[in-house]
């Protein structure tokens, strides 16, 4: 990891390996041996397969490491003088003195580029176009801001344009030392045929001598990428140990600047000298199952939850993927397989995006944690499996899983597995509701002839042509079977919460404040799990790529980060009763094995409190029939001031989120008189209860009573009589 090794002074065995992908993005990956004494244990499942180790006089095993570098060209017109960083001389130690593990690994974790847990700080270059191509944006899969020029541009690039200069740099380093290098340093190096090269320095171990950089030739040479979309793996012949790593572009494209990003892989090794604490590694009291799954895992994982807790836990399937993988999803109540009456039902989504996968492993270490803990008598866990009934679905894009995970968590790059296999989008692929909303609220429509909740599909959204995905219908298939209240999105590449509306109203705006007539309530939804966030609350953290949304609490307005017509969120809000946002998780789409531990950590709390908003806030109750006391389905729950209704469900009961205050609420049903009450919302734990008893009108009596068969009673009659004379 790159902040053990370069961070606190520490220093790692490095098995180089590299990548050169997409366009401005660079990926180094230098992979070392694990040590018996300070290693990262867990290797990961997903790259290159391993090579066998060859044994070394020293007893150590040889072992490549990985190294994944996209370059990017850009061309530019004005060139500035070159700078450079000389460093003072130093010594250098014995190997011997070197603690070197035993056995190697092939896949070391990410020293912590991507994931930013390198410090701007930490790197360093010999030049750069401007601040905003920095080594700070020398990142794997850091993105670029919306306005060129800015100080997020996305890559970091060197300041001379058209020259095949060897020499510009970009450097990771450390503490004030550099370290011995195991690699002697060529004279020089054979004749560059390929079309783009990347040379490799590193400066070893605890130092007691200056050791040369060897900037006429790099000690290493390296194939970049010709191919701006795919990431190219490099690997070291041998390991090393090393604090200081410099890349150097050799070639690039004849009129443009050497542009990179990078990621390095490295397993940490123990200070022989014990001058520089060791880092502690990311962990977790909680005994789950902490690595990534693919299909077959992740269905094995399922059932071995439900195994362990066949009393609260249900596995069921909405459908399939266009594949044929089963789209699975994990209930958990204490009454699975029915909807009990008065129990509110919550589900989050993860892996609509199949490249973006904490999510789905936060869902699986969930369920784990949840079974675990029920079977422990933790009260908070008992209560909410008890009060609610909770829905896990962790992959809704297994396709698009599949190929970034057979691509590897470096490896996959920002948009690789993203859609699923037809290539779709799924959130951007669910109907535009919002616009027939907008158009007859324009028009002044809506609530008299077109309502402003539950609108139904457009006609053109069912035709047999319509590119709509097997994987979205089966969502809304399942939407239309559970009255779903409550729901979150979990997404990647970013660290914020959004909420509806995710489309502007605006058309083709790109950017818009955009808020629902329930903004107040999903600002507050979004501000529960921001606020519960361990890394959004890190007042120290960087911001993932150009914007700092700390700003503002770590929420933002969809719409006003970045239109998305079809999105989820928005159609759940305004086809069924749930009020759903997203949960942007991680700056790292795809976290390595190691990471999963702390990213669980970060996120257990924000999971748990924000299924409590469901049983603390808002109103809930049954909208009853008041001879009969039977439940009425599809009766209308609005509160006066929000211009959005909720529904009962096919028992009569219904939730409705509010924020703390006195609400008007009234309820109405076809065939009855609509009734009114006023309803109070505290601060005080569990929904306020709100019921109604609706009286039927006389012509519902009416019909009810003849088609029956029945004698219409006195009382009926002279109401029916009243009504004539009034017209």
């Amino acid at each position: 990891m790159w902040g053990p090794l370069f961070g606190p002074g520490r220093r790692a065995r490095l098995q180089s390996a590299w990548v050169w992908g997409a366009p401005s993005a660079s990926v180094l990956d230098l992979s070392p041996p694990a040590t018996t004494e300070s290693s990262v244990s867990t290797p990961a499942p997903r790259s290159s397969p391993a090579q066998p180790p060859e044994e070394k006089k020293n007893g150590t095993t040889g072992q490549r490491v990985r190294i994944r570098i996209v370059k990017k060209t850009r061309v530019v017109t004005k060139v500035k003088k070159k700078i450079t960083h000389p460093r003072p001389p130093v010594t250098t130690t014995p190997a011997t003195t070197l603690n070197l593990p035993k056995e190697q690994t092939p896949d070391c974790p990410p020293l912590g580029l991507e994931s930013l847990r390198v410090s701007d700080g930490q790197l360093e270059a010999s030049s750069s176009q401007s601040s905003g191509l920095g080594p700070h944006r020398g990142r794997l899969n850091i993105q670029s801001g919306l306005e060129d020029g800015d100080l997020y541009d996305g890559a970091w690039c060197s300041e001379l344009v058209g020259k095949q200069e060897p020499q510009q740099w970009m450097e990771a380093v450390g503490a004030a030392r550099c370290c011995r290098f195991l690699l002697e340093c060529p004279s020089s190096h054979g004749p560059l045929v390929l079309v783009s090269l990347l040379g490799l320095f590193m400066s070893p171990g605890f130092p007691t001598s200056w050791n040369c950089w060897c900037l006429s030739s790099p000690n290493k040479v390296f194939p970049a990428n010709s191919d701006l979309e795919t990431p190219v793996l490099n690997l070291l012949p041998e390991p090393q140990v090393a604090r200081y790593i410099r890349l150097l572009p050799q070639t690039w494209l004849q009129g443009g600047a050497s542009c990179l990003r990078a990621e390095i892989l490295a397993c940490p090794v123990s200070d022989p000298n014990g001058l520089f604490p060791e880092a502690p590694a990311p962990a977790s009291s909680d005994p789950l199952d902490f690595r990534h799954h693919d299909y077959k895992g992740m269905r094995k994982l399922m059932k071995q939850v439900n195994e362990q807790c066949p009393n609260i836990t249900r596995i069921y399937s909405i459908g399939k993927s266009h594949q044929g993988l089963k789209l699975y999803v994990m209930e958990m109540s204490d009454n699975p397989g029915e909807h009990e009456l008065g129990e509110p039902e919550v589900r989050y989504v993860a892996g609509m995006h199949g490249n973006e996968a904490l999510g789905r492993e936060l869902l699986l270490l969930l369920m784990q944690y949840l079974c675990h803990e029920f079977r422990r008598g933790n009260p908070r866990v008992t209560r909410l499996l008890t009060e609610m009934r909770l829905h896990l679905l962790p992959s809704m894009n297994p396709d698009g899983y599949e190929i970034a995970y057979r691509r590897g968590s470096e490896l996959v790059g920002w948009v690789e597995g993203r859609w699923n296999y037809q290539g779709i989008d799924l959130n951007h692929n669910f109907a535009d509701l919002n616009t027939p909303l907008w158009e007859a609220e324009d028009n002044r429509l809506v609530p008299h002839t077109i309502p402003n909740h539950h609108l139904p599909l457009p006609t053109y959204y069912t035709l047999p042509n319509a590119t709509v995905a097997p994987e979205t219908w089966a969502v809304i298939e399942w939407m239309k079977r559970i009255p779903f209240v409550l729901s979150a999105n979990l997404h990647g590449g970013e660290l914020v919460v959004s909420y509806p509306f995710d489309m502007t109203r605006t058309p083709w705006a790109a950017r818009e404040l955009t808020p629902t007539p329930d903004d107040a309530m999903f600002r507050w939804l979004s501000t529960v799990y921001a606020g519960s966030n361990r890394a959004m609350q890190d007042t120290d953290r960087r911001v993932c790529h150009n914007q700092d949304f700390s700003l503002n609490g770590n929420i933002i307005n969809g719409a006003d980060w970045h239109t998305v017509p079809g999105s989820m969120n928005d159609f759940s809000y305004l086809h069924t009763n749930c009020f759903e946002i997203t949960v942007e998780l991680s700056c790292d789409k795809f976290p390595h094995e190691s990471e999963l531990p702390q990213e669980w950590e970060n996120n257990k709390d924000a999971l748990l409190t924000y299924l409590e908003q469901q049983v603390r806030m808002g109103i809930a109750g049954v909208v009853s029939d008041k001879d009969t006391e039977l439940g009425i389905a599809d009766a209308v729950i609005a509160v006066d001031g929000i211009n959005h209704d909720v529904t009962t469900g096919w028992r009569g009961d219904y939730w409705r989120l509010l924020t703390p205050g006195d609400y008007v609420v009234t309820a109405s049903a076809e065939g009855y008189h609509s009734m009114t009450r006023s309803c109070r919302v505290t601060f005080e734990e569990g929904p306020f209860p709100c019921n109604f008893y609706l009286t039927k009108t006389p012509k519902q009596r009416l019909r009810e009573l003849l088609a029956a068969g029945a004698k219409v009673p006195p009382d009926l009659r002279r109401r029916l009589e009243q009504l004539r004379k009034l017209k």
